[in-house]
């Protein structure tokens, strides 16, 4: 009787040890299964994702390319008008809209041309100051304002203009920009020349470490503000009305910059 339980005790030992190995046969075996799982799935993901699918399939280099040009400018913007006071909000209306009116027909007869002369800004506001014997303000008056935004497409015009509309009435002068009348040209140089800068220093890095450089993958402009701008302070000044006004009107620079990315080739 010793001797049969003994025995059923073993068989039940060996038993119980078959079971425990395979069910840490199946734990591993589940294991292997989740990590296999797991890898499929991330690398669907970065396949899935266009820069990393990029990156897994062959290296890149990413480089920024720059450019700045310059031309001379050949059109001039001049904002400028005229500012009367009076007790009558009518006379001061009307003593500026005949001001406006005389520098108009000048700018005419300069050869401006009606669709490069556009009205900026009019106004008509009432002046006052405050009463100390009324406690309150009281009007002393109307303001009238008329601002006008001229282009000069002839340098040649500008320190005339400026002389000519003060003698017409004009007294006051806002602003004196120099630009281009079609910007595209010179933009166009300055992207062009920003691409090839971006290709040299990809030749250069590729160079450096000893890799063949691949065709360009992606080309991205990053935006400029604004239009070109001057390159050099302009400067505008009133010596005497009856005489013409020096200026000088500088350089228009223009800007650009790109990233470009290229594959790196195979090197077989």
């Amino acid at each position: 009787m010793a001797t049969s339980a003994m025995l059923q005790i073993n068989r039940q030992s060996r038993c119980h040890g078959v079971f425990a190995r395979l069910r840490e046969t199946a734990r591993m075996a589940q294991a292997q299964v989740s990590r296999a799982a797991l890898a499929t799935g991330l690398a669907l993901a970065l396949l899935s994702d266009p820069v990393h699918a990029e990156t897994a399939a062959a290296g890149t280099i990413s480089v920024r390319g720059e450019a700045r040009v310059s031309a001379s400018p050949d059109m001039a913007t001049i904002t400028l008008g005229a500012v009367h006071v009076d007790k009558d909000a009518v006379a001061a209306m009307d003593a500026t809209s005949a001001a406006l009116r005389s520098i108009i027909a000048q700018l005419e007869a300069l050869g401006v041309a009606g669709r490069d002369m556009q009205t900026a800004n009019l106004m008509l506001t009432e002046r006052e100051r405050f009463d100390q014997d009324r406690g309150a303000p009281v009007s002393i008056g109307f303001e009238a304002r008329n601002t006008l935004t001229v282009r000069l497409r002839d340098l040649d015009l500008v320190g005339r203009v400026l002389a000519d509309v003060l003698d017409q009435g004009a007294n006051r002068l806002q602003g004196l920009h120099f630009g281009l009348q079609d910007p595209s040209p010179l933009e166009n140089k300055a992207r062009r020349l920003a691409v090839a800068d971006a290709l040299a220093r990809a030749k250069l890095y590729a160079d450096a470490a000893d890799v063949p450089l691949g065709p360009v993958v992606q080309i991205s402009d990053i935006p400029a503000s604004g239009e070109p701008q001057p390159r050099m302070a302009e400067r505008a000044f009133i010596a005497d009305a009856a005489s013409s006004v020096p200026i000088e009107a500088g350089e228009i620079e223009a800007y650009a910059a790109v990233t470009v990315v290229f594959a790196i080739a195979d090197p077989r």
